[in-house]
């Protein structure tokens, strides 16, 4: 397919300069008129019928008295003006002054311009770059080379162990023999994994100015087109250009656009994508060994990888890159916030404390928008104050203060978001408590923010109950203060949170002695593939549908005993919540106490900076695991 479009260009380029070269020639004849023969223009002269003649050379232009012209040629040697002036015709002599190199190069300029047009085309084609018509075989792969902006270890945190793993190939490329000397080989591929924005493009960049080798840069993607063979082509070319400048490291991105199971989806899968994964398995470790050239590749869909791919020899090592923890956030908040100007009360322990699920990306985002208010209201550097509100922003979404909300409305969202922070509060396995608000964000009218004090690695029973207790005492509240039918639709998102939280115990962590330690997560959902589909009976679903139905009743249980039991404090926080809109977790215990809120002039502690938040408001995304969220 593609040779015939190639042949069918070519075809039709000759025929355009041909129609060309044509388009000129009757040009120039035109130009000079109509030609007729000698014998005929003798004639015309010796019947009178020629008014005028001007020789040039071999060529006679002739003017009739009917007033045609036309041009002829006359033979070498023969003598025309004597028999012109016989018959009074009007003679002249046009002076010879081109030289034969000029009168060639009239004849010849056409040729010449069709050849640099063709030459021109041809460059543009092939000569003109991998982007060129002819170039599709050839590799996108860009030498990296950073003057300007170079990336080095010291700007990479967060992920220890990933970085290690990546200077011992740095060493090595440094400093073969230190490890050559021992048996030992380096690894001829590592494999980055993690989720989005945890660095693994910014280790990659580490990497190549750490290591002072060439380095190559592609995307899995650019391997791919729409004609057939030229993504293996372009494999080809791309590990062609690498051996002439090994040592030296290949990187990869997004590899799973090119390197996705093979035989996998309807038809049988992609055959141009998998003819590139062949090309690309056979010069990672084929019969040909690429000596010097180590292959690093990142993705964060390392499940629809082909194992072929993930087998020692090609991708020797997977480095796993995590979201960073506690330690990892405050060294990353360290590296973005080196250019910003920071004020004196600015703790960026504090900030990472608060910022539990941030990927590295998230924070360079969280500083930028603080940078980026404090500019707008023309401070001088960043206060502790513009981190905090950035990450609300970045977290919780803009505050709507334009959403006008009637008295009843936000006395309703009051009462609720107190009824979370209630029970939040008198609950010990619960997270701590750190902010209420009544101010609309996101697609929440209020919400309650708690915040575990370090990053949560598992999830227990007794945890996951109280979770649920606290996500339904936001109805409870509604129905103890409004009545059965005085509740509203507020409760929909916790809703949804409690039944995920309430499945995922029954379902997937086995926290239910009926159920008992089976996963039925993936036959409740639907999945019939061939990777552990299968069938539940009936009395099953109807057992697992009880115990959920039993998890979130004994919640909302809990929850309306303790508001009940606490009518006092419950009174207290929804009057505070309705008086200040925004409580953090030391006001809500003084405003629960009965203690008046400090200030000259009782600003509003919404103009107090959040102690901490945890990410993304009402409407909650039903939960899959054991993260935190706000209740709304």
């Amino acid at each position: 397919m593609g040779n015939a479009r190639n042949i069918a260009f070519w075809v039709v380029l000759f025929l355009m300069v041909l129609a060309l070269f044509n388009l000129f020639s009757d040009g120039a004849s035109t130009a000079n008129g109509r030609q007729i023969s000698y014998s005929e223009f003798v004639t015309r002269v010796q019947d009178d019928k020629v008014q005028s003649a001007t020789i040039d050379g071999e060529q006679i232009f002739v003017k009739g008295k009917d007033g045609t012209e036309y041009t002829t040629v006359r033979p070498q040697g023969e003598e025309i003006a004597d028999k012109l002036m016989a018959h009074n015709v009007e003679v002249r002599v046009e002076r010879q002054q081109q030289s034969g190199l000029l009168s060639l190069l009239g004849v010849w300029l056409p040729f010449i311009l069709l050849i640099g047009v063709w030459v021109f085309f041809m460059n543009r084609m092939q000569g003109g770059g991998k982007g060129g018509a002819m170039g599709f075989g050839k590799s996108r792969a860009k030498l990296l080379t950073e003057k300007h902006g170079r990336v080095t270890f010291d700007d990479v945190a967060g992920i220890d162990e990933a970085k290690e793993e990546l200077e011992e190939i740095v060493e090595f490329l440094r400093n073969p023999q230190k490890f050559s000397r021992l048996g030992g080989k380096i690894p001829k591929g590592a494999l980055l994994v993690g989720p989005p924005g945890t660095g693994k493009t910014l280790l990659a960049r580490a990497i190549a100015g750490e290591a002072g080798v060439p380095f190559f840069t592609i995307s899995g993607s650019d391997f791919v087109e729409m004609f057939v063979g030229v993504g293996a082509s372009r494999v080809r070319d791309m590990f062609e250009q690498a051996k002439k400048s090994a040592p030296c490291i290949l990187f990869i991105d997004e590899i799973d656009a090119v390197g996705r199971s093979r035989g996998v989806g309807i038809g049988g899968g992609n055959d141009e994508r998998e003819q590139t994964l062949n090309q690309l398995l056979v010069e990672m470790d084929g019969f040909e060994a690429n000596e010097g050239i180590i292959i690093i590749a990142a993705t964060n869909r390392k499940d629809v990888l082909d194992p072929a791919l993930l087998r020692p020899g090609r991708f020797d090592r997977q480095i796993h890159v995590p979201n960073p923890d506690i330690k990892g956030r405050e060294k990353i908040l360290s590296v973005h916030a080196r250019k910003v100007p920071q004020g004196p009360d600015v703790d960026l322990r504090i900030i990472a404390r608060g910022t539990p699920g941030f990927s590295g990306a998230d924070l360079m985002n969280l500083v930028n928008e603080a940078a980026l208010m404090a500019a707008r209201i023309g401070r001088r550097f960043v206060t502790m104050e513009d981190f905090e509100n950035a990450k609300d922003k970045v977290m919780l979404g803009v505050e709507r203060r334009s959403m006008v909300l009637t008295p009843e409305q936000k006395e309703k969202t009051a009462y609720h978001e107190a009824g979370h922070a209630i029970v939040g509060l008198s609950l010990p396995k619960c997270d701590p408590v750190y902010k209420a608000t009544i101010i609309p964000r996101g697609g929440a009218l209020g919400m309650v923010v708690s915040l575990p004090e370090v990053d949560r690695l598992n999830f227990h029973k007794d945890e996951a109950k109280q979770k649920i207790a606290m996500t339904m005492a936001g109805k409870a509240a509604e129905i103890i203060k409004y009545g059965e039918e005085g509740v509203s639709n507020g409760p929909a998102g916790d809703i949804q949170q409690a039944s995920a939280l309430a499945r995922a115990m029954v379902m997937r962590w086995g926290m239910s002695d009926k159920v008992g330690a089976i996963d039925y997560a993936e036959a409740h959902e639907g999945y019939t593939g061939s990777t552990g589909g299968f069938s539940v009976s009936a009395s099953t679903k109807e057992t697992i549908e009880t115990e959920v139905r039993s998890l979130i009743d004994e919640g909302y249980d809990t929850a309306r005993r303790i508001l009940l039991e606490k009518e006092v404090e419950f009174e207290r926080l929804a009057k505070g919540l309705l008086e200040y809109e925004t409580l953090t977790g030391e006001e809500i215990g003084r405003v629960i106490r009965g203690d008046a809120l400090g200030g000259d002039d009782d600003t509003p502690s919404s103009s107090i900076p959040s102690v901490a938040a945890t990410p993304r408001p009402a409407p909650a995304r039903p939960m899959t695991g054991p993260a935190p969220q706000p209740q709304a």
